[in-house]
C-alpha cells in the first residue's frame, strides 16, 4: 500500500473507532510493516463500503530485542490509525493481547498473530457476524490449508481434539490467532497465561453464542516461531486442567435490577 500524502484525509477516525485491530508481535522485524500494510488496506476498503467501519491498529511490543519496535515507531507518521504499545519484560502472547484490549478504544476487537499467517483480510466479515447478532461473544477463525510442519498440524490436530472433548466448545482450531469479540466480552472472562488458546469456551461460559468462520492459512513471512512443543504442552495441560475447573464452577449469572 502507498504511504497516503501528508495533506490527504485520513480514512477513519482513530479518536472513535468501532475495530479495534490488537497484534502482539515479538522480534517480528521482518513482518510488522508488511502485516500494518495489509490490515490497512482490508480496512480502508472496508471503509470505503462502510464509513461507520472506523479502526485503529494496537501493535504491542511484547519486549522484543530486535527492531521492531523502532520499525514500529517508524511507521507510526503514515498511519494515524496505528498506535504502538510496548511491554518492558516479555510477557506472553495472553499478555500483550490484554494491554492491547484494555487500551483500545473500539467496540469490537479482532486479533491476529504478527507472523503474518493470518490474513487481516477476513477481519471485515468476522466484525459483520458480531454486528448481526448481539448474542455472539467471539467469531473464531478456523485455519484451513495449514503452512505448518507435518509434526507441528499433528500436534495442533491432538491438542484440539483433547480440549474439544474435555470443554465441549464445539471448536475444532481454538489455536488460530484470527479473533473478533466485544471488547466487552473479552473484560468478563478471567485472566490467565494463555487465555487467548480457552477464548470459545470461556466465551460459552458466560452465556455467549460462539461463530466460526474459515480462514486461509499462510506461511510465516520471515523469521521462526518463538514457541516450543515441550513447554506448551507441560502448561497446556496444566491450563485444560483450570479452565475445566472453571467451567464446572460456574453458576447462572443473575439478572441485576436496580431499584430505584
Amino acid at each position: 500500500m502507498a504511504k497516503k500524502p501528508q495533506n490527504e484525509a485520513p480514512l477513519i477516525s482513530v479518536e472513535t473507532p468501532l475495530i479495534s485491530v490488537v497484534v502482539p508481535v515479538k522480534n517480528e522485524e521482518g513482518n510488522v510493516a508488511p502485516l500494518l500494510m495489509e490490515i490497512a488496506a482490508a480496512l480502508d476498503a472496508a471503509c470505503e463500503q462502510d464509513a461507520t467501519l472506523a479502526y485503529e491498529m494496537i501493535f504491542v511490543d511484547d519486549g522484543s530485542t530486535d527492531t521492531t519496535s523502532a520499525i514500529l515507531a517508524n511507521l507510526r507518521g503514515s498511519y494515524p490509525a496505528l498506535r504502538q504499545l510496548r511491554h518492558g519484560a516479555s510477557g506472553g502472547q495472553s499478555a500483550a493481547i490484554r494491554s492491547g484490549v484494555l487500551a483500545a478504544r473500539g467496540t469490537y476487537i479482532a486479533t491476529l498473530d504478527g507472523d503474518g499467517q493470518n490474513n487481516p483480510g477476513f477481519i471485515p466479515a468476522m466484525i459483520a457476524l458480531l454486528r448481526a447478532d448481539a448474542m455472539v461473544g467471539i467469531v473464531q477463525g478456523q485455519r484451513v490449508g495449514r503452512k505448518d510442519t507435518p509434526f507441528k498440524r499433528w500436534q495442533s490436530r491432538q491438542a484440539n481434539r483433547i480440549r474439544g472433548a474435555i470443554l465441549k466448545d464445539g471448536t475444532r482450531d481454538t489455536g488460530c490467532g484470527l479473533k473478533a469479540f466485544p471488547r466487552r466480552v473479552y473484560l468478563l472472562l478471567p485472566y490467565f497465561d494463555a487465555i487467548h488458546r480457552f477464548m470459545p469456551a470461556l466465551v460459552k461460559r458466560e452465556g455467549f453464542t460462539i461463530a466460526h468462520l474459515d480462514v486461509i492459512d499462510r506461511p510465516r513471512h520471515s523469521g521462526v516461531s518463538n514457541y516450543g512443543f515441550w513447554g506448551r504442552l507441560r502448561v497446556g495441560v496444566l491450563d485444560l486442567c483450570g479452565v475445566w475447573w472453571l467451567l464446572k464452577r460456574k453458576k447462572p449469572t443473575p439478572q441485576v435490577e436496580e431499584i430505584v
